[in-house]
């Protein structure tokens, strides 16, 4: 009983800190990557459509993404949907290919990238603080239920609280790395 709790809150843990990661991973930094665009939907044949499956995207240099568009005829709603989305970008058409140069980063909105990311960690901590409440109000149940004596409750309460420590250890490591990248020039 005990071992699946902590197994559960483990596996909780960890999903906290792979959907943590996937977020800051959509911050742009200072180089041009395809994931930056994975958020932009396009009004194809009036359905909105991730990008992604609308047009094939390469890194053309570190300034600057190349989109090839599958259907010619879908340019102009990609070329709409770059610009409406919030990442402040311009794309330009040339041909076959559409081109997306990133502009630099200025110092007040690389410090403005960090806050958001900062923020973003600490939501990470807390969701796995609050699974880490989770846990030990489970064990604090069994408990109650006689199904546990009090030294395991203990021994496993401590046990969650080293796992809590260590993912919110992996968050940290995450958001130090993305700061740097962040504030990189």
């Amino acid at each position: 009983m005990i071992n699946e709790i902590k197994q559960d809150a483990k596996e909780r843990m960890a999903k906290s800190v792979e959907a943590l990661k996937a977020q800051i991973s959509k911050v742009r930094t200072g180089r041009a990557h395809p994931s930056i665009l994975d958020s932009v939907m396009v009004s194809y044949y009036g359905v909105d459509t991730p990008l992604k499956q609308v047009a094939n995207i390469t890194v053309e240099d570190s300034r600057t993404l190349a989109l090839t568009v599958f259907d010619k005829s879908a340019s102009q709603a990609v070329e709409k949907a770059i610009m409406t989305s919030d990442l402040g970008l311009n794309p330009a058409s040339a041909g076959n290919v559409i081109r997306v140069p990133l502009p630099p980063l200025t110092e007040e909105r690389r410090r403005d990238l960090v806050k958001i990311v900062r923020n973003e960690a600490e939501h990470g901590r807390v969701a796995v603080r609050n699974i880490r409440r989770d846990a030990n109000s489970d064990l604090k149940e069994l408990l109650k239920e006689k199904e546990i004596t009090e030294d395991e409750e203990r021994k496993a309460a401590d046990e969650i609280q080293k796992l809590t420590d260590t993912f919110v250890a992996q968050i940290d490591q995450a958001l130090a790395e993305k700061e740097k990248d962040l504030m990189e020039v």
